[in-house]
């Protein structure tokens, strides 16, 4: 497996643009591709998700983009671009036996050889007689979005990390293409971005955590990425709009899909202002093993994952995971020990080495190179009693609070003798911290005050 992973990664150089199969597990999301009736991929403009809600396509109106008809292919649709296109559509993202299969072939190569009948690709054959990848590359167009691939300066060579990553579970693996959504350039977009990740069903306090980090982050030239989920998902992109930082949500499903359905403004908010990505082609709808798929995405892509609010066994456990494998650091944002939704976060801290972050400039911190960006701690603010020599400090604690006592008990309680008491006590009074007041010495008004308001 490591030979074949290593031919894939080599393979990638622009001088010979090779496969880079996105990897996890089968022949799945048969809703992709209609039964036979006629009707080419992609040609529906909504469909029932597996919620119950419709899956909106190309604007979050809910109203569709009628698919464009078929053209002439396009100059810059080259071969290459084509090919990967159509493996996007065909292999799902992380399928091991597809990155064991095509590994000594170019993504070109690959593409010709899935279309023949050979029975070692009889696995892939009912969605390759179905695909027309061109007609995905239009769908796209006609959505706002483009197919960026290996070689293309907006590509994030980060991602083929992923090359590596994942090698134990067999479900790493580069995407053949991202089709991404949106103004912004994805490579630039992601050179300085943190990932926020946590629970769907969190609590107000994880959502305000959630949101605040995020504004944070992006007043301070970060990008937020995200998945595009309920809770804190929601919380991280819309605190990166508050921030007017840019923000990306790594899709589960097609970026010209709005899934969760009730998330269709934010999504088109991310898309104005922002970028929508995903390895999927246009038209696809979200699986529980895409969303896994897509966690791996999240992780590579970033300088670094943020846990806020997690179950023990969770999605956001799963990205902190890829995390770890891709090389990043993990942090995790503390919550209340009584909350089921801290348990994964702090399990993250207390046995997987994950950095506690209760601010921004400790994500800043940790995302930044190796001393630019160290955190100031706060600390109490300094007061007059915090270097004093050793015996003016015993003469002070010897020093009545209210009731004056002479300067011969003060030494008898403080064990010093009658001199040394003396001048520590005219020192003492140029500090304001005591006073005389016949027939002897006690606390100053000031000092007194500042006793009783101590936190």
């Amino acid at each position: 497996m490591n030979t074949n992973l290593e031919h894939l990664n080599s393979h990638l150089k622009p001088s010979k643009p090779q496969l880079t199969p996105a990897t996890i597990p089968r022949f799945i999301a048969p809703a992709d591709f209609p039964q036979p009736s006629g009707a080419e991929v992609g040609d529906r403009e909504c469909s029932t998700t597996d919620d119950g809600g419709q899956r909106s396509v190309a604007g979050g109106s809910g109203r569709g983009v009628e698919p464009p008809k078929p053209q002439t292919r396009r100059a810059e649709w080259d071969e290459e671009r084509i090919a990967r296109a159509g493996l996007s559509r065909v292999i799902e993202p992380g399928d091991p036996v597809a990155l064991e299969t095509f590994a000594e072939l170019s993504a070109v190569e690959a593409w010709r050889l899935l279309k023949t009948s050979a029975p070692r690709f009889e696995r892939w054959a009912p969605r390759v007689a179905e695909v027309r990848p061109e007609r995905d590359l239009e769908r796209a167009e006609a959505a706002g979005a483009r197919f960026v691939i290996p070689g293309d300066d907006e590509w994030p060579e980060q991602v083929e990390v992923l090359a590596d990553a994942g090698q134990q579970s067999r479900r790493g693996g580069v995407p053949f293409g991202l089709w991404v959504r949106g103004k912004p350039d994805l490579r630039h977009a992601l050179a300085n971005s943190v990932a926020m990740v946590g629970a769907r069903a969190c609590s107000s306090y994880g959502e305000h955590a959630a949101s605040e980090l995020a504004t944070g982050l992006a007043e301070n030239g970060a990008t937020v990425v995200s998945g595009g989920a309920y809770g804190i998902d929601a919380a991280a992109h819309r605190g990166a709009l508050a921030g007017s930082g840019i923000t990306i949500a790594i899709l589960a499903c097609g970026v010209d899909v709005s899934y969760p359905k009730s998330n269709t403004n934010l999504f088109d908010r991310i898309a104005a202002d922002g970028l929508l990505v995903s390895e999927l082609p246009p038209g696809c709808s979200p699986t529980k093993l895409r969303f896994l798929a897509r966690n791996r995405l999240i992780a590579a892509t970033t300088l670094g994952t943020v846990v806020v609010e997690a179950a023990v066994r969770s999605g956001a456990l799963n990205s902190a995971g890829w995390a770890e494998q891709c090389g990043r650091p993990v942090l995790a944002v503390p919550g209340p020990i009584t909350s089921r939704m801290s348990e994964g976060v702090h399990l993250l801290v207390r046995e997987r080495n994950a950095v506690l972050a209760t601010s921004v400039a400790d994500v800043l911190e940790a995302i930044s190179p190796l001393g630019t960006r160290l955190t100031i701690y706060p600390h109490a603010p300094a007061t007059p009693t915090d270097n004093l020599d050793p015996d003016v400090q015993r003469t002070l604690d010897a020093v009545p609070v209210v009731t004056p006592a002479p300067p011969t008990r003060i030494a008898a309680t403080a064990g010093l003798d009658l001199d040394t008491v003396q001048e520590c006590l005219e020192t003492l009074a140029d500090l304001d911290l005591v006073e005389y007041h016949p027939p002897g010495w006690r606390l100053s008004p000031n000092h007194r005050h500042a006793l009783t308001t101590l936190p």
